[in-house]
Formats: structure tokens, sequence, C-alpha cells
């Protein structure tokens, strides 16, 4: 029932610098795709004073979640929603701030589009989205394991892959957010932050 991703333990505390940072200090914060729901369990532990409302489309990644949530020891981690980033019906009304991990490439284009017209239907002025993954920089050097790696997720699906920032940051703007901070992660990946304008 409980699931572990090796990547969690190694990206959940960079991460989680990242976002004392960047997440307000009180509030509702939606976690979108999910996954097993390590981050949430860690994330919900480490910021006391935040909601933590984990998500994910998938039904064995929500018993995942489930999971974690019962060895959880504190009142802010929330049961898990149904919710796929695609959709235009998010089972949410309100958020004040929104987490993506390592969604953006393992998923269609669609569910990247869905997330920002979500997001920009939850989050009020200055509230941030934060993803987190591989991408592909104008002008920055894509790492050989980044390569392979966007080359392995096309073999087993055509629609999925690493998406160059550009794109995103043009979909940000037609979605009503900003880029306003982009931080290197341990391998090879980025942190990116967007608020709404």
């Amino acid at each position: 029932m409980k699931r572990r991703a090796p990547a969690t333990e190694r990206n959940r505390d960079p991460l989680a610098e990242v976002l004392a940072r960047e997440l307000p200090q009180s509030g509702l914060v939606l976690e979108v795709a999910s996954g097993t729901g390590e981050h949430a369990f860690h994330f919900a532990g480490r910021f006391p004073t935040l909601d933590w409302q984990p998500s994910d489309p998938d039904a064995d990644a929500r018993a995942s979640i489930a999971a974690w949530r019962a060895e959880y020891e504190g009142s802010n981690l929330r049961a898990p929603l149904e919710l796929d980033a695609a959709s235009s019906d998010w089972p949410i009304a309100h958020a004040d701030a929104i987490l993506c991990v390592n969604m953006v490439h393992i998923s269609p284009w669609e569910a990247t589009m869905g997330l920002f017209g979500g997001t920009a239907r939850l989050l009020k002025q200055g509230a941030p989205l934060i993803l987190y993954g591989p991408y592909f920089e104008d002008g920055v050097e894509t790492a050989p394991s980044n390569l392979a790696f966007d080359a392995s997720l096309k073999e087993r699906n055509s629609h999925w892959g690493l998406r160059k920032l550009a794109d995103v940051d043009v979909l940000a703007r037609q979605s009503g957010f900003v880029r306003t901070a982009r931080y290197a992660m341990p391998a090879n990946n980025l942190t990116l932050v967007y608020r709404r304008n």
C-alpha cells in the first residue's frame, strides 16, 4: 500500500529549503500529483503552520498517500483528493500556494496547461505556483543524464518528455503568472516559482 520513490529522499530537503523561502507562513498548500505521498508527509511535518492537501489522479497513488498519512502524527496533513491536472473541474476551490513535483515531464502537455488553468482559478494575486523537475533551458547545456531521461520518457509515452522552460514561461504569462525565481537543484533539476499577477 505505502510506496517509496528513491528520488524523494534525495530531493526533499533541498526542496524544503526553497519552500521555506517561497511558501506563505500559513494557509493551505495544494500539492498536485503527489505520487507516493512521501513529500506530503515530509513537508507537512516541516511546515506545521501550513495545511497540506495532497492529490493525485491515480487510485494506487492515493492509497499510498493515505497510508503515509495514517502514520503522520500531526493534524495538518489532509486526506488525498482525486485531482487530474488536465481537467477543468478541480475538487477544491481555493489554495494559498500550489506545489507540483515531477509532473510536467511525466504527463502530456495538456496536464501542464490544465495545471496553470486550475492554478489561475485557485490562487490570489501574489500567491505561488512552485514547480520542480528537469527542463531544457535556452543557453544552458543540457546534462547528458537529462537527455537520456528525456529519450527514455518519450519511449514510454510519446506525449511525455522534458519541456522547454521558455514554453512554460509563455504558458505562465498567458495564464496570468510571472516567473519570480529559478533555483538550481541537485541532479540537474530546477525549482521554478511563478506568482499570480
